[in-house]
């Protein structure tokens, strides 16, 4: 094996990698209609990382030069001992932020506990304030903890909290300015995803139901006025401000306003499969490096940067001639 010479991580196109979303499970207390099937078969724990080792993978990231990293799941906060983890990947050198994406049900218990540990900001899915409709696209009656949490998260000192609603057409695009208000309630701000299509679903025909960012900007433009802004996160979010409020729109547009060509992220699922792309299924086993390899950080971290030339240069959602990708967003990290 050839020594590590970069301390940073550059794929095939130039794009520098900087930012890193750690899934820690794939199980959850959700069974979201775009996200997981309603009988999913979890991973046995022999399979699953545990604790130690994705610190371990963290901290190579970190010394390889990515500043950011969000633990995603599955949801993440149904993860024993995930307070520890935070801590410890909050405290490595050179890490930027730690962040989370959460469905916000376990925030009641975990908001405090997660920012006092260095979580800086939280990402939480909320796709309807309708209870009967959230049951509906979550397979769950829990609308009013979710709202509690996401209140008590509010007032929890973060730097910054984010709604995700996934905006699917017929089942919850009425409610586009709604979820803008309740925003604008709790001063936080709130993004509209185009839903991924990642694995087979039965309850709608994805690309029938695709309702785009454009048509979202132009729902919300009926109510407020929107002025594109220049501000970036790590992620790929484009934001819009508004004049009288000092919360951010932003809307995630894998399919209408594709993102790939300055794409900085990649993703760890929680087998230790390094995914190089959301849209595709070339990955690198690094369970298989940390496991046979105990200890052995520069390997871990020359495994990492020779990946980074398996990363493609743009998904294929919807290409007739590509292959499906039939891992839900569950297995794939959110």
């Amino acid at each position: 094996m050839s020594s590590t010479t970069t301390t940073e991580l550059i794929d095939g196109f130039g794009r520098r990698i900087e930012y890193l979303r750690m899934s820690v499970t794939d199980r959850c207390d959700f069974r979201c209609v775009y996200c997981m099937s309603e009988d999913v078969k979890f991973l046995p724990r022999d399979q699953v990382l545990s604790l130690e080792e994705l610190a371990t993978i963290g901290q190579a990231f970190s010394e390889l030069g990515v500043k950011k990293i969000r633990l995603t799941g599955g949801e993440p906060l149904v993860r024993h001992d995930i307070i520890s983890l935070a801590e410890k990947l909050a405290a490595l050198p050179g890490l930027d932020e730690l962040t989370m994406t959460t469905n916000g049900s376990q925030l009641e218990r975990y908001a405090e506990p997660l920012q006092r540990a260095g979580i800086k900001r939280l990402n939480i899915s909320l796709d309807s304030l309708n209870p009967l409709r959230f049951a509906a696209l979550t397979r769950r009656e829990k609308l009013d903890q979710v709202l509690r949490g996401i209140r008590v998260a509010a007032d929890a000192g973060f730097e910054r909290i984010k709604l995700n609603t996934v905006v699917i057409k017929g089942r919850n695009d009425d409610e586009v300015i709604d979820l803008v208000d309740f925003a604008r309630e709790l001063n936080i701000d709130i993004s509209f995803i185009e839903e991924m299509p990642l694995g087979v679903v039965s309850t709608h025909n994805r690309q029938e139901s695709l309702c785009t960012s454009d048509d979202v900007l132009k729902r919300i433009q009926t109510r407020h006025g929107l002025v594109a802004s220049a501000e970036k996160t790590a992620g790929p979010s484009r934001y819009y401000r508004m004049q009288d409020s000092d919360i951010r729109v932003g809307f995630i547009s894998p399919h209408s306003h594709n993102f790939c060509d300055s794409c900085n992220r990649i993703r760890l699922t929680v087998e230790g499969q390094l995914l190089l792309c959301l849209g595709r299924d070339n990955s690198v086993d690094l369970r298989a490096v940390v496991r046979r390899y105990p200890g052995d950080a520069e390997r871990l971290k020359q495994t990492i940067i020779d990946a980074m030339q398996c990363k493609p240069k743009e998904h294929t959602f919807y290409q007739e001639d590509q292959p499906q990708v039939v891992r839900f967003m569950n297995m794939t990290g959110g």
